[in-house]
């Protein structure tokens, strides 16, 4: 009987979704809200430049085509990388665009029933012998409604869009209370260029936030502005952002992304030798963080801005905060174009923004929120099950309770993908849709619930003990190639990919090393 197989979202995740869904010859239903693939790169900033190198940020089976020189490519250049996967595989024709997801519904089991499974679904299987999952899809042009039944279900949704994360302010201090304009970032990103360009033209600019969106759109203040009217960006806490991928000369690919690198890490399940190793070699974690950090610091002249990080580097890449830092941005601060100021605390009143305990007011025409999204909240307004809403995150005291990055032991039929962050979300979500298929096809099968949730608690631990507060991100940037040797376990492929004991050690891994095509 024909399978049918539900995913929604069409960016990056949804894609490979689709296209390993096909491979297996199941009848694949992707749903997108937008109109087009892609997703986060449809709606860009128009100096938004990819974050990693191309080499890097790739499919297995389709290379960068040939015309793209530049090492890290901008995102007119990337959004027709991923069109082009879309259309060489044939895709498109298994997207509904414009229908966003108004909720996902499982008919089966009553949740008390579910709660007594000892295997994921009652009988371990991907497909149920009777439970189907309920779309609810929204058509955005014509506001009609349709259900959709499938056999399974893939959230393929992201975590940075959507549903923008905006401060919370005591009253009579919110921006309500301004008499400028407020937007998010996301509200930047989704009007034209020409019409971001004279939103910021001549207009007192802050900006509360230092991570990518922020840094970019203050790059953008800044040129459109210069010193007669510079930006302001708040921010917490100083970031470790890379100039570039070769400190002192040194790819951090070989630093960070090799069998070698991953030896100084005490991992999820490991034995005896393994902990052991870590802990005689964790002081090169140490060295290799301070010849990141030093160049850092002498690239970007960071202890001249006041800007050099109270944490290390190490941590950085551990919670998946790495930013590629925009050309010229200190050059900026320099001239005065962009003015960079710490806040803990900020408030809005009429005339623009108060910040900590400061009596001087800062005077603003338009406040950009660069704060970034509620990935959880989105994923968890998938559900119209409380019970489903309630267990999908679990603990707010522990890591994303997924196993291997993407099922739930307790949510039947349904797997995540993209949610859990790395060094590469292209890669990562390939590795995690390869598995996947091969879950489906029956090549595997998962472990009973119980072991599947001591796994999770094996990768809290990891998680809570090298992200620490950010371990809510579920970050494998440092471990990814220990988490894709689990995954080609699962699935009974060799897991290690190199040629030679050296190559195999301390050459770094990427995506054409899992070329299965």
């Amino acid at each position: 009987m024909e399978k049918k197989v539900g995913i929604i979202g069409a960016g990056i995740s949804g894609l490979l979704a689709c296209k390993y869904i096909l491979s297996k010859g199941y009848t694949p239903a992707v749903f997108e809200s937008r109109s087009g693939v892609g997703g986060v790169w449809v709606n860009t900033f128009q100096t938004t430049k990819l974050q990693t190198p191309k080499s890097y940020f790739q499919f297995s089976d389709f290379p960068w085509p040939s015309s793209v020189k530049e090492d890290w490519p901008d995102h007119s250049q990337v959004l027709d990388y991923i069109e082009s996967y879309a259309r060489h595989f044939d895709l498109v024709g298994h997207i509904k665009f414009n229908s966003r997801v108004a909720g996902i519904e499982f008919e089966g089991a009553a949740d008390e029933e579910l709660q007594a499974w000892e295997l994921w679904g009652g009988n371990g299987e991907p497909f149920g012998p009777e439970g189907k999952w309920r779309i609810t899809v929204e058509n955005t042009l014509t506001l009609s409604t349709e259900v959709y039944l499938v056999d399974f279900v893939i959230l393929c949704v992201g975590r940075f869009s959507d549903v923008p994360n905006i401060p919370v302010f005591p009253p009579g201090k919110g921006p309500e209370v301004f008499q400028g304009k407020v937007i998010h970032s996301m509200d930047y990103s989704a009007i034209d260029f020409q019409t971001a360009a004279q939103l910021i033209k001549g207009k007192r600019i802050t900006i509360v936030g230092n991570m990518k969106s922020g840094l970019d759109i203050a790059m953008e203040a800044a040129a459109a502005n210069g010193v007669e009217c510079p930006c302001r960006m708040l921010y917490k806490t100083k970031h470790w952002s890379l100039p570039d991928y070769q400190p002192w000369g040194i790819p951090l690919l070989y630093l960070y992304f090799n069998r070698f690198s991953e030896l100084l890490i005490h991992k999820p399940g490991e034995g005896f030798l393994l902990s052991l190793l870590a802990t005689i070699l964790s002081p090169l974690r140490w060295v290799f963080s301070r010849i990141v950090e030093s160049h850092i610091k002498r690239k970007l002249s960071l202890d001249k801005f006041g800007m050099v990080p109270e944490h290390s580097f190490f941590k950085e890449i551990s919670s998946c905060f790495i930013t590629t830092m925009p050309k010229g941005f200190y050059d900026s601060v320099e001239k005065g174009s962009i003015i960079l100021k710490k806040a803990s605390e900020f408030s809005f009143c009429k005339e623009g923004i108060m910040v900590d305990d400061e009596s001087a007011v800062l005077e603003t025409d338009l406040v950009i929120l660069a704060t970034g999204f509620k990935g959880d909240k989105k994923l968890k307004d998938m559900f119209v099950s409380p019970a489903f809403k309630d267990c999908i995150f679990g603990s707010s005291t522990a890591s994303i309770p997924l196993y291997r990055q993407c099922i739930h032991p307790r949510i039947p039929q349904l797997a995540v993908i993209g949610f859990s962050e790395s060094i590469s979300n292209i890669h990562t979500s390939e590795m995690r849709c390869w598995w996947l298929a091969k879950l489906l096809d029956g090549t595997f099968k998962l472990p009973s619930i119980k072991e599947m949730e001591k796994e999770g608690e094996k990768w809290n631990k990891y998680m809570k003990r090298y992200s620490k507060e950010h371990y809510r991100r579920s970050c494998i940037s440092i471990l990814h190639i220990w988490y894709n040797d689990q995954l080609c376990k699962d699935i009974g492929v060799n897991p290690k990919r190199k040629k030679g004991f050296f190559a195999e050690l301390f050459q770094p891994y990427g995506p054409l090393d899992y070329n299965v095509s």
